[in-house]
């Protein structure tokens, strides 16, 4: 893989890319050989500061072309297309950049072909007909605050200033998570809605009560898989300071709706879910 085009193509938008190669390990326990199924994209630290890492397992790196497709380096984000060749070729994109503090990167849904393209895949569809709705310019509709949202590195906060809740239903100091990263505190957050799922390790998505009996009926060990029942998808709103250590502190001075970005949509990030 010729990696030269792509370095540079960090550089002018002033990143580094580092590209490693990831053999294949013997496990003297299991005495067999583990190879990494899977490239990765990762964000990375070290003495320099942050940088952005392609892992590329060894089987790989003579099936995978990864491209820049269009860069804009002023605003410091690039669109990065990953095309894995074979049977049933596999085309990924990234939107990678830098956001307030940190460099950032996020998985695409759909065929992108531009930044902006990129930019509005990551927008829910309700965060897209608040812009259409406030009739907010195209120059506007990228930023962190205008008359649709504000916007906190992956979440999206639409004003709903007319929303009355019952106060006995408002938790405060509470995180908002994606995954495992940090979470984003909120000082006062009201939930509604949802489904019940369970969940545990081996099913961090939740399992749904009929999928959960149907596992433990053909399974019955899974009963000792450590389950928590919780809700999923469920309608979130926050009000106050919201707080993350690699963006600004925004705060809201009615309740607004949360909103995730799109990217559990994409194929990379599948295995992600919005969990309370």
């Amino acid at each position: 893989m010729n990696t030269n085009p792509i370095e540079s193509g960090f550089a002018q938008m002033g990143a580094r890319l580092k590209v490693r190669e990831i053999p294949s390990r013997w496990t003297q326990g299991d005495r067999s050989w583990i190879s990494p199924q899977d490239y990765s994209l990762d964000i990375q630290r070290d003495g320099k500061g942050e940088f952005f890492e392609l892992r590329v397992p060894t089987h790989l790196s003579n099936a995978l072309e990864v491209t820049i497709v269009q860069s804009e380096p002023q605003q410091r984000h690039l669109l990065l297309f990953v095309r894995q060749a074979g049977d049933k070729p596999q085309l990924d994109r990234f939107l990678c950049g830098h956001d307030e503090r940190e460099w950032f990167i996020a998985a695409v849904p759909g065929g992108a072909s531009s930044v902006h393209q990129a930019m509005d895949a990551l927008q829910p569809a309700t965060v897209r007909q608040a812009l259409a709705s406030h009739k907010v310019s195209t120059n506007k509709r990228y930023r962190r605050k205008n008359r649709a949202f504000r916007r906190q590195g992956e979440w999206f906060f639409i004003p709903e200033p007319m929303l009355v809740v019952d106060p006995k239903l408002v938790l405060c100091n509470e995180p908002l998570r994606r995954g495992a990263g940090k979470p984003h505190m909120v000082e006062q957050l009201f939930r509604t809605g949802g489904e019940t799922v369970y969940v545990s390790s081996r099913h961090p998505n939740g399992l749904l009560p009929t999928e959960y009996k149907r596992l433990l009926k053909n399974q019955p060990e899974a009963a000792h898989w450590g389950w928590r029942m919780m809700r999923r998808n469920m309608g979130v709103y926050a009000r106050g300071a919201v707080s993350h250590a690699d963006h600004a502190t925004i705060t809201l001075p009615f309740w607004h709706r949360v909103l995730m970005n799109t990217e559990t949509q994409s194929r990379t990030m599948r295995n992600v879910a919005f969990l309370d």
